[in-house]
C-alpha cells in the first residue's frame, strides 16, 4: 500500500510522511478513526514507506522486496494483532491472531476499510466477542525479541486495542514503553476512551477523520469497482466511512432488517403503544449474537442522529436516503426536543453493557421503557 493509493486523509498522510522524513519516528502511535474510515491503509502505507529501500517523491517505490512483501501482507518483520476467540476456523485451544492470519490477509487485501463485523465473519466468530488476550502478548514479545529479518523497522499493527484486557496490557507495557531499536507499534482504535490508560498514555495520537462524500465515492468506484450511481447514493449516507458504505452495498438484507426493527420501534413509541414497543425490544434482544445486538445499537444511534439533524433544520448533513426521508421527517416532527440526546446516551450505555455480558432482554426492555418516557 502506497500513500499514492490512498484517496483522502491527506492531512494524516502528510503528518506521517513528515514524521518519517524527519527521522522522528514515534515508537508507539494511536490512530483514532470512525469505523471504516481508512486507518488501516494509512498504517500499511506508513510502515511500507519506513521500510522501503528506494523511496521516490515522498512515497515508497512499490518495487523493492520490502514493498512487494507489504503488498501481500507477508513482510516478515510486520505483525498484526486483532481480537479473536475460539471458532471453527482454528483448532487452537488458545487462539491468537496468528491462528487466523490467513483470513486477516484475505480480508484486508480485499477491503482494507472493513468493519469489525466483517472481521468476525471472516475469522468465523460472528456469535462471539473478540478479545486480545494474554497469549497474544506472549506471542508478540517472542517475535519482537528476534533480530529483524530485513534491515528496516519491525512493526506491530494492533487493530482494536480497546479489546485488550488488563493482563495483556501489563505484559506488553514495558515493550511498548521501551521497545527494541527500530520497532514501531501502531494501535488502531474506534473508541480511544476504552483503550487502557497504561497503553494510551504511551502513544502519540493521530486522528483519522471521516472522508468527504466525493472521496468516499471515488474509493468505491476506483478501488472497489462499485457502480458510480450506487456509489454516489451510498457515499452520501455513509458518514464519511468507506467501510459503512461497503457494508450497505454488500449486506442490504441486514440493513433492511435493522431498518424494519427501528421503524417498528419508533412507530410504536410515537403511537404510545408500550406493549408493542416492548415486543420490538424483545425482537432486538433475540438477535443471534451480542455482536449483532451491538451492531443494531450502532445503527439505531445513527438513525437517532438523523432525526436530531432534521430537528435542527440541517437536512443537508443528515445523510438520509431519499426513500427513507418521509419516515425521518415524520419522526422529527413527532419526537420531543430532548428525546434524541437522551436516547443516544441510553443506546451507548446498552452497547457498553452488552460487552459486559449483561442480560440483553433486560437491557433492551429498559431501553425501550426509557425511550417511551422521553418521546
Amino acid at each position: 500500500m502506497k500513500f499514492a493509493d490512498i484517496i483522502g486523509n491527506k492531512a494524516a498522510a502528510d503528518a506521517l510522511l513528515s514524521m518519517a522524513d524527519s527521522g522522528r519516528v514515534a515508537h508507539a502511535m494511536l490512530f483514532y478513526e470512525n469505523e471504516g474510515c481508512g486507518a488501516i491503509p494509512l498504517a500499511l502505507a506508513y510502515i511500507q514507506y519506513l521500510n522501503c529501500s528506494d523511496p521516490v517523491d515522498g512515497d515508497s517505490c512499490g518495487e523493492c522486496p520490502s514493498c512487494r512483501q507489504m503488498a501481500k501482507l507477508i513482510h516478515p518483520d510486520v505483525h498484526f494483532v486483532f481480537p479473536v476467540n475460539k471458532g471453527p476456523k482454528s483448532s487452537d485451544d488458545k487462539p491468537t491472531s496468528e491462528s487466523y492470519i490467513k483470513y486477516w490477509r484475505e480480508l484486508v487485501l480485499n477491503n482494507p476499510y472493513f468493519l469489525e463485523s466483517d472481521l468476525q465473519k471472516a475469522i468465523g466468530i460472528e456469535s462471539k466477542s473478540g478479545l486480545i488476550a494474554v497469549a497474544e502478548a506472549k506471542s508478540i514479545i517472542g517475535k519482537l525479541s528476534l533480530t529483524a529479518v530485513a534491515d528496516g523497522y519491525k512493526a506491530v499493527i494492533f487493530y482494536l486495542p480497546e479489546k485488550m484486557n488488563q493482563e495483556t496490557a501489563n505484559r506488553l507495557l514495558k515493550m511498548v514503553e521501551e521497545p527494541p531499536e527500530k520497532t514501531v507499534f501502531i494501535f488502531i482504535t474506534h473508541a480511544p476512551e476504552k483503550v487502557l490508560q497504561t497503553i494510551f498514555s504511551r502513544c502519540q495520537s493521530l486522528r483519522v477523520l471521516p472522508s468527504g462524500v466525493e472521496d468516499v465515492e471515488a474509493v468505491l468506484v476506483q478501488k472497489m469497482g462499485i457502480d458510480p450511481s450506487e456509489a454516489h447514493a451510498k457515499a452520501a449516507v455513509s458518514g464519511g466511512s468507506v467501510g459503512v458504505a461497503m457494508s450497505m452495498i454488500g449486506d442490504k438484507e441486514e440493513y433492511n432488517r435493522f431498518m424494519d426493527m427501528f421503524s417498528d420501534l419508533m412507530n410504536s413509541l410515537v403511537a404510545r403503544d408500550l406493549s408493542s414497543a416492548l415486543e420490538c425490544g424483545e425482537q432486538i434482544a433475540s438477535l443471534d449474537s451480542r455482536e449483532k445486538q451491538k451492531a443494531f445499537c450502532t445503527f439505531a444511534g445513527d438513525c437517532i442522529r438523523k432525526i436530531f439533524m432534521l430537528q435542527q433544520k440541517l437536512p443537508q448533513i443528515a445523510g438520509i436516503p431519499e426513500e427513507e426521508s418521509a419516515f425521518y421527517e415524520g419522526m422529527a416532527g413527532k419526537c420531543g426536543r430532548k428525546f434524541c440526546s437522551k436516547t443516544i446516551t441510553n443506546i451507548e450505555k446498552v452497547a457498553y453493557m452488552i460487552d459486559r455480558n449483561v442480560n440483553s432482554k433486560i437491557l433492551f426492555c429498559d431501553l425501550v421503557n426509557r425511550m417511551f418516557l422521553s418521546i
